[in-house]
């Protein structure tokens, strides 16, 4: 059923394509106006995009638009001598929109600019399914992180793969990948010098050059690829509905990952601790219409203060409706419904993103004048 659906939404060709852009799309993401687009593209250094048939109007692909991107935010690009920072989208509570709110940022990155490299360690393959891979069909071991946790490879380099979404690939995930949870543990006990919970840290060490953000959605649980996830990070996103038991939930998530660095960090032997660039908060699908909402976001925020984004993310029918279709808001070439819900879920999404690229640009330059 699941083949039937993706068939009637994705055709012709059963497939997810990219949108196309505007030139108004295209001076928003650039930051200049609309005038500006139409005099650089008089002196011809960057793509000029096609003109539609009806009507003249100029449309730019995905790639064209990236290259303005680049060209016009240049002073957030990854600098020269620094590595790919990572990203892990957890919570150990399911249905808080961390796989949407994971590939939102590596869609919203890559339009930005940056090259990312989006890595499915959950084994139900919700981040692959979000670009158009069907995990129990389209997904082979050698494309997701099981080769690594099995002891086969230590480089996950294999396992990368291109995607219909021009500035990122994809590491896919399948329900096989459960077998990791046995095979990480029975590392250990083979080879007692081996560091289970950081496997996939060291094998993404090759790659820290070839791409500026890596994406990591985990499981949601504590489970051995969970721990791997957050090892591998140097930054983390827990998503948090404003809801009595999401935030409960998240006090529980906050007391594991701190036992979990403190058994880690002994295990060391003495190592340096793991120190994280950043730790956000994002209040995620935030239904105005709830009565309890506003009491337990207060609640959020005496709790986590600075952490907490200053973002909300709406619950509307835009994004629900995008998940049915096995999208998201950045996929939306022409929405069908209210024009102002559609802009109030693109507008909360664009500054969750833009938080978490200057939270990205500013790890880069601390690094920097660390060294």
């Amino acid at each position: 059923m699941v083949a039937q659906i993706r068939q009637r939404l994705l055709a012709p060709e059963s497939r997810k394509v990219a949108p196309e852009f505007s030139t108004a799309q295209l001076a928003a993401l650039c930051g200049v106006d609309k005038a500006h687009v139409n005099y650089r593209l008089t002196k011809g250094d960057l793509p000029s995009g096609k003109l539609t048939p009806s009507g003249g109007k100029r449309e730019f692909t995905l790639a064209e638009a990236r290259q303005w991107t680049q060209t016009y935010r240049a002073e957030k690009m990854r600098p020269p001598g620094q590595k790919a920072l990572c990203i892990a989208v957890a919570n150990f509570k399911g249905g808080v929109s961390k796989t949407t709110s994971a590939m939102i940022l590596a869609q919203g990155l890559s339009l930005r600019g940056h090259r990312v490299l989006a890595i499915d360690i959950d084994p139900q393959g919700s981040l692959t399914t979000l670009h158009g891979v069907l995990p129990e069909t389209d997904v082979t071991e050698d494309m997701t992180v099981s080769p690594l946790c099995h002891g086969q490879t230590t480089d996950v380099t294999p396992a990368i793969r291109s995607t219909y979404w021009d500035g990122i690939d994809l590491v896919a995930a399948a329900p096989f990948l459960f077998s990791a949870e046995f095979a990480l543990p029975s590392m250990q006990i083979r080879d007692p010098s081996a560091k289970f919970w950081d496997v996939l840290n060291a094998g993404m060490e090759s790659i820290r050059d070839e791409y500026d953000i890596i994406i990591i959605d985990t499981p949601p649980s504590l489970s051995y690829v969970t721990i791997n996830g957050l090892w591998a990070a140097d930054g983390i996103v827990v998503p948090i509905p404003p809801s009595g038991l999401d935030f409960a939930s998240s006090a529980q998530f906050w007391a594991l990952l701190a036992d979990l660095g403190a058994n880690l960090d002994q295990q060391q032997l003495g190592g340096p601790g793991k120190v994280f660039d950043f730790l956000h908060v994002l209040l995620s699908r935030v239904d105005q219409a709830d009565a309890a909402s506003p009491a337990v976001r207060q609640w959020i925020q005496a709790t986590y203060g600075e952490f907490v984004l200053p973002v909300e993310i709406p619950k509307t029918t835009v994004t629900s409706n995008k998940a049915a279709e096995f999208a998201t808001v950045y996929d939306v070439q022409k929405y069908d419904g209210s024009a102002k819900t559609y802009k109030r879920a693109a507008d909360a999404y664009d500054r969750f993103v833009d938080l978490i690229e200057e939270s990205v640009v500013e790890a880069w330059k601390s690094r920097g004048a660390a060294a």
